[in-house]
């Protein structure tokens, strides 16, 4: 049985960048022991969102707790492993290089390293420089890296981005191994059909939440049959601020920079 308290609690977060609300006044949790995802076209907030929640993004106003801490406590750094969007990792260093560099950092052993290199399936390229390996070769290094320790909660920002299905569904079965493992996540996506991976769902436009939900929940509320359609549904039911950017593709939602 998994802790009963939220890994995450975001209340009344607010950021602002350049005189501009990114997020306005978030009120979300992410539960312990599941699989949470994070959807939203580019310029909602998900990127900001998480660099929050890791401690790295100034806010302007609320509160962010992660593990029962302030977001960016010290005592945090192995707990929590993050993933950006761009792999994180030194090209020059071959992937064991870099694992083991890392895993200096984190006070964790060999066989740590070893342990994350075939948990992601990169093995066979172990002693390959990162900057001769494939763009989604190289975000698995990263997140190699974001599992030494045995983190308690994984953050992971667009994971499957440019990787092509049999790789993004070996990612998937890899989180959810995690997760029975113990471990909580929460990852941003641009993929609707991901959202039938998750536990949990959180939809973000504007920088302003609509629905924290189970997926048959958010069906349910909608009276949508697939996540497409939900989505859709509820932009069509929440009311754009002036000036705000409209969501495009439900489908492909982008990126982000923000």
């Amino acid at each position: 049985m998994g802790n009963t308290d939220p890994v995450i609690s975001v209340r009344s977060l607010r950021v602002d960048r350049g005189g501009t609300t990114v997020l306005h006044g978030l009120d979300l949790t992410v539960p312990d022991r599941q699989i949470v995802g994070l959807l939203g076209p580019s310029g909602s907030g998900k990127t900001t969102l998480m660099r929050a929640l890791v401690g790295v993004q100034q806010i302007t106003g609320g509160e962010v707790e992660v593990l029962g801490r302030a977001a960016g406590d010290p005592v945090l750094r192995r707990q929590v492993g993050y993933v950006t969007q761009s792999p994180s990792v030194y090209a020059d260093l071959s992937v064991t290089e870099n694992l083991r560099y890392f895993a200096t950092i984190l006070g964790v052993g060999p066989r740590d390293v070893a342990r994350v290199t075939d948990a992601v399936d990169l093995a066979r390229h172990a002693r390959r420089r990162v900057g001769t390996l494939s763009g989604g070769e190289r975000s698995r290094v990263s997140l190699a890296a974001a599992l030494l320790g045995d983190p308690q909660l994984l953050v992971l920002d667009e994971p499957t981005v440019g990787l092509d299905p049999v790789l993004r569904r070996d990612l998937w079965d890899l989180f959810a191994r995690l997760r029975d493992a113990g471990t909580s996540l929460l990852v941003s996506s641009h993929v609707m059909d991901e959202a039938t991976r998750c536990d949990r769902l959180l939809l973000l436009r504007d920088g302003r939440l609509l629905a924290d939900d189970t997926l048959p929940g958010l069906l349910e509320r909608t009276g949508a049959h697939d996540v497409e359609h939900a989505f859709l549904r509820l932009v069509e039911e929440t009311p754009v601020p002036d000036g705000a950017a409209a969501a495009r593709s439900p489908r492909h939602l982008g990126g982000e920079a923000s």
